[in-house]
């Protein structure tokens, strides 16, 4: 009798754990929630300090990305903290998410995609063709997007949608008919709603390209672009931070003849000014910053571009041409700059609760 109680007790505590950790939801996010807080906590402290800084780095996989005889290594080694796959089979894409889970236990990945209406059927031959996101007007355009979009990253293994493109523009090079209108009126309420059912559904959606790639001219994933003087875009970002966006991607975009926001030359992902001023602290954004790809044309050729956005202020650097480059890079900085080691601690702690709130186990 006395080891029936034993045992009765030990699987209470293993359920009540097991129920405050799954418990946890996208909404929980921004949430105060101290069983949050303290799952947080146990889960630093089960990482090595390389292993924190590997939460920041996103590699890629697909036909358009890196052999995933490449990037499986960078897994087992717990160098990379998460995946984006570009175009690929989604039964392929199933097989290897199910493959890298196995990896290890206790190495959640996060495994992401630009699964935009416009690019679905794109990334994933084989997927429903879909309407361009420029051509979803009505609520229930949305509603039913989403629904299929979200239903297939479900299914495949996903846990991030890029998406949705908030940039206000007509038809540019770089954007297309990716975003919902021309103006603020226009895209606001869509992407609001976009960016609701996404993250209902346990995906994590992203507005992008901050501070606004819609009304420039040029394409960052060939060269850098500039905005010239005001930043006209940037305001639609203030209500979907309000309305709990849980991630923000910022474009290779240099922003001149601007003496409060101006970027000298270099690109926002890389710009302290406006990653860590003006969306962080002057726009109250904290959630996950994440840089546009860093193997576009825009920044690739600029040396350590990794550790340069991660010093702007960005949680999580997608796509870098050297993963372990970066990963040493940040490791150095940290050891010579306790304030930037501090600032890295602050970003993945945001990875380490947007994880856990995903479902995902450190432990």
């Amino acid at each position: 009798m006395y080891k029936h109680f034993i045992f009765l007790g030990i699987c209470a505590i293993i359920s009540c754990s097991s129920f405050a950790q799954s418990s946890f939801t996208l909404q929980s996010y921004f949430e105060s929630n101290e069983a949050l807080d303290q799952a947080v906590e146990e889960a630093l402290i089960s990482l090595t300090p390389e292993e924190r800084v590997a939460q920041m780095i996103i590699a890629s996989l697909g036909k358009l990305g890196k052999p995933y005889e490449t990037v499986k290594p960078l897994i087992q080694n717990k160098q990379i903290g998460g995946v984006i796959f570009l175009s690929g089979d989604p039964n392929d894409f199933k097989t290897q998410i199910d493959e890298i889970n196995k990896l290890h236990d206790n190495w959640p990945m996060l495994m992401s995609m630009d699964a935009e209406p416009s690019l679905l059927n794109r990334r994933m031959p084989g997927t429903p063709e879909m309407k361009p996101t420029a051509e979803l007007k009505s609520e229930e355009d949305i509603s039913g997007a989403v629904d299929v979009i979200d239903s297939i990253l479900n299914h495949v293994g996903f846990q991030q949608n890029f998406a949705p493109v908030v940039d206000l523009s007509a038809n540019n090079e770089a954007i297309g008919n990716r975003n919902f209108g021309l103006t603020a009126e226009e895209v606001l309420p869509r992407a609001t709603q976009f960016i609701h059912e996404t993250q209902k559904d346990g995906i994590v959606a992203t507005a992008k390209h901050f501070p606004g790639h819609g009304r420039v001219a040029g394409d960052t994933h060939k060269k850098l672009v500039y905005i010239d003087g005001e930043l006209t875009e940037v305001d639609i970002y203030r209500p979907l931070i309000e309305s709990g966006v849980l991630s923000i991607m910022v474009g290779h975009i240099a922003i001149e003849n601007n003496t409060t926001y101006g970027t000298d030359g270099m690109p926002a992902t890389l710009s302290p000014i406006i990653v860590n001023t003006l969306l962080r602290k002057e726009m109250g954004f904290d959630g996950i910053i994440i840089t546009d790809a860093m193997n576009m044309g825009a920044v690739a050729a600029i040396p350590h571009s990794g550790l340069l956005a991660a010093k702007a202020g960005c949680d999580m650097i997608l796509m870098p041409p050297d993963e372990l480059g970066v990963l040493s890079d940040i490791m150095k900085e940290m050891e010579s700059d306790p304030n930037f080691a501090q600032q890295i601690d602050t970003s993945v702690r945001r990875i380490v609760r947007l994880k856990l709130c995903l479902g995902m186990s450190f432990i």
